[in-house]
């Protein structure tokens, strides 16, 4: 079993929380125009690896609140926890989001310059 670090209540029994999947993923928005087939992207591909993975987690028998782990798949270790809305900042965590598919995606471009035209 898993010992996870709230970064709000502390350590608990991982049986306390859900696991959300995997974390950063580019949600489209109505103003996106993504082609089908990048919309088929974003809905259906995940991201599997073997090594380090940047998941969402809740802590559900707790206080009910979202937060970001990245964990290593092979040994369960999990290397660093951070809140929603950050990106990680350890060598293993920066490097699992930035060699992450997803940085390329079409959704995630589309969303990008979305933000960069709203500013």
């Amino acid at each position: 079993m898993l010992k996870i670090k709230c970064p709000f209540c502390g350590n608990r029994d991982e049986t306390e929380f859900s696991c959300g999947g995997e974390a950063h993923i580019a949600r489209p928005i109505a103003d996106n125009k993504l082609s089908d087939g990048a919309f088929s992207e974003y809905l259906f591909m995940r991201h599997n690896p073997k090594g380090v993975f940047l998941e969402r987690w809740c802590h559900t028998s707790g206080c009910r609140r979202w937060f970001n782990l990245a964990r290593d798949t092979v040994s369960h270790k999990i290397i660093e926890i951070y809140l929603m809305g950050q990106t990680p900042q350890t060598a293993k965590g920066k490097k699992a989001y930035l060699d992450n598919w997803r940085r390329k995606s079409k959704a995630e471009e589309a969303s990008k310059a979305l933000k960069r035209t709203k500013k």
